[in-house]
C-alpha cells in the first residue's frame, strides 16, 4: 500500500477499507509513513468525514497501536468517566473516590491542559509528590487496590493517537468529529474498561459550541463506543459559564475536596451526581439514577470518598495534608479584583474568553511544552441572571507577574457582558444520549 493512494482517495470522498486504516495507522506509528502525510490524510478526514465502519477501524487501529490492559481479573464492572474538555471542570478529581466507594472501579487516564480549557493532570501537579506517570502494572494494582487511578497516558497505550493529536493541534484538524472521537474511545477503551460515560460539553466555553455539533459528537462516540461492545452514555452539559467557581489548578483542586466534605458549588455537585449516578447504574451497582445519587450523597456526607482519595494520594507519592490544608498546595503571592463598571444583570460570558484570561495568568499554556504556575488563578464570583451594582467584584484572581495580570485582567473585561434586562442561565443538564 502507498499513504498517497490512501489520503487520495479520502479526498476525493471515497471510504477508506479497513485493511487501509490499520496499515496507515501502523506505518505512522512506526515512523514508516511521516507526520506530513498524516497529517494530509486527517485534513482530507476533517473536510471528508468517515462513515461508521471507517470510524470504528480508525478507533479499532489506534487502540491496537500500543498495549491494551487487561483488567478482566480485577472483580466488578471497570466504568471511566470522559469531559470533552470545559473551564473549571474538575469532575474527575471528586467523582472517581466517590464512585469507587460505591463499588464501581473507575480505571480514569486523564490529559494536560491546552489552549483555554484546564487538565486534570495539571491540578494534580499542585499535590506535592504526586505522581501520574505510572507504568501499566502500578495502574492496575492501583485499580484494584483502591477501587480507582488517576494517571496520565501512558507511553505504551495508544502510541498512534499520541502521534496523531500532535499533529492535529498545528493542523487546523482538531475539532473534527471523527477524530475527536477516534482520539477519545482509543484511549479509553485501551484501559480495559467495560463501560463510559462521556461528558460532551455545549457552549462558549467548549469545543462544540452549539448544541447540534455536541449531539453529533456524542450520538457518534456512542454508536462507536456500543460497536466496539462497550456501553457507553453521553450527558451534554452545559458550558456558557464557569463550571463551580475557581479555574486554576491548586484552586480548583481545593474546590473538588469541598465537595468530597459535603461541600462545594451546586452546580459542580450536580454534575458530579449525574455522571457518577450514570456509571454506577452502569455498573450495576444502582437500581436507578436516582439510588445511584443517594448512594454518591452519602458516600459526600460521610467522609467516605474525601477518605478514599486520600489513600490514593499517598498511593501515588502525594502528600495526603493537601487535603485539609490549602497552605500545602502552591498559593500566588499577589492578589486582583476586577469590578463592575455598570449596573445591571449578568447576561452572559465568553468563557473561552475567561479560560484564556486563566491561561495568560500562567494556569495554563498556549503550547504543550509550556510550563504552568499551579498557584495562580480565578474566582468567578457572579453567575448568569446575578444583579450587579457599580464596584461589586465580578472576578477574583491571584497572580506573581504583574505583566501577565494585565493581560489578564483586559481577557476578563471583554469576557465579562453586563446589561439592562435578567438572562435565565440554560440547565446544567442539556440532554441524555
Amino acid at each position: 500500500m502507498r499513504a498517497v493512494d490512501v489520503i487520495r482517495k479520502k479526498r476525493d470522498g471515497g471510504a477508506v477499507s479497513v485493511e487501509e486504516i490499520q496499515w496507515l495507522v501502523d506505518a505512522h506509528t512506526r515512523g514508516e509513513v511521516g507526520d506530513d502525510q498524516m497529517a494530509a490524510f486527517a485534513m482530507a478526514v476533517y473536510f471528508k468525514g468517515m462513515n461508521a465502519a471507517e470510524l470504528a477501524a480508525l478507533t479499532e487501529a489506534m487502540m491496537r497501536s500500543g498495549n491494551v490492559i487487561d483488567l478482566s481479573d480485577v472483580p466488578g464492572k471497570k466504568i471511566d468517566k470522559h469531559s470533552t474538555g470545559g473551564v473549571g471542570d474538575k469532575v474527575s478529581i471528586c467523582l472517581a473516590p466517590l464512585v469507587a466507594v460505591c463499588g464501581v472501579r473507575v480505571p480514569m487516564m486523564s490529559g494536560r491542559g491546552l489552549g483555554h480549557t484546564g487538565g486534570t493532570l495539571d491540578k494534580l501537579s499542585a499535590i506535592p509528590g504526586f505522581s501520574s506517570q505510572l507504568d501499566d502494572e502500578r495502574f492496575r494494582e492501583l485499580v484494584e487496590t483502591h477501587g480507582f487511578a488517576l494517571i496520565g497516558q501512558t507511553d505504551s497505550l495508544a502510541p498512534a493517537d499520541k502521534k496523531l493529536y500532535a499533529l492535529r493541534d498545528v493542523t487546523a484538524t482538531v475539532e473534527s468529529i471523527p477524530l475527536i472521537s477516534a482520539s477519545i474511545l482509543s484511549k479509553k477503551l485501551a484501559e480495559g474498561i467495560d463501560g463510559l460515560v462521556l461528558d460532551v460539553k455545549a457552549g462558549s466555553g467548549a469545543f462544540m459550541k452549539s448544541l447540534d455539533d455536541a449531539r453529533n459528537l456524542a450520538k457518534t462516540m456512542v454508536s462507536v463506543g456500543e460497536k466496539m461492545g462497550r456501553s457507553v452514555r453521553a450527558l451534554i452539559t452545559n458550558m456558557d459559564q464557569v463550571l463551580g467557581v475557581a479555574v486554576g489548578n491548586a484552586n480548583e483542586l481545593w474546590e473538588a475536596f469541598d465537595v468530597l466534605k459535603g461541600e462545594g458549588p451546586a452546580d459542580l455537585v450536580q454534575l458530579t451526581l449525574e455522571l457518577g449516578a450514570e456509571m454506577l447504574l452502569m455498573g450495576g451497582v444502582a437500581d436507578s439514577l436516582e439510588d445511584g445519587r443517594t448512594r454518591l450523597t452519602r458516600a459526600m456526607k460521610d467522609g467516605r470518598g474525601l477518605e478514599r482519595l486520600r489513600r490514593l494520594v499517598e498511593a501515588q507519592g502525594g502528600d495526603p495534608k493537601a487535603l485539609d490544608d490549602r497552605t500545602v498546595m502552591p498559593m500566588a503571592e499577589h492578589r486582583f479584583e476586577l469590578a463592575a463598571t455598570s449596573a445591571g444583570f449578568v447576561g452572559g460570558f465568553d468563557v473561552e474568553g475567561i479560560g484564556r484570561a486563566a491561561m495568560l495568568l500562567g494556569a495554563g499554556r498556549a503550547r504543550i511544552q509550556d510550563s504552568i504556575d499551579t498557584g495562580v488563578g480565578l474566582e468567578m464570583r457572579v453567575r448568569i441572571g446575578d444583579p450587579v451594582e457599580v464596584g461589586q467584584p465580578l472576578c477574583l484572581g491571584t497572580y506573581n507577574d504583574e505583566a501577565r495580570r494585565l493581560q489578564a485582567t483586559a481577557a476578563l473585561e471583554a469576557a465579562i457582558r453586563i446589561q439592562e434586562q435578567p438572562e435565565a442561565p440554560l440547565p446544567l443538564i442539556r440532554e441524555r444520549v
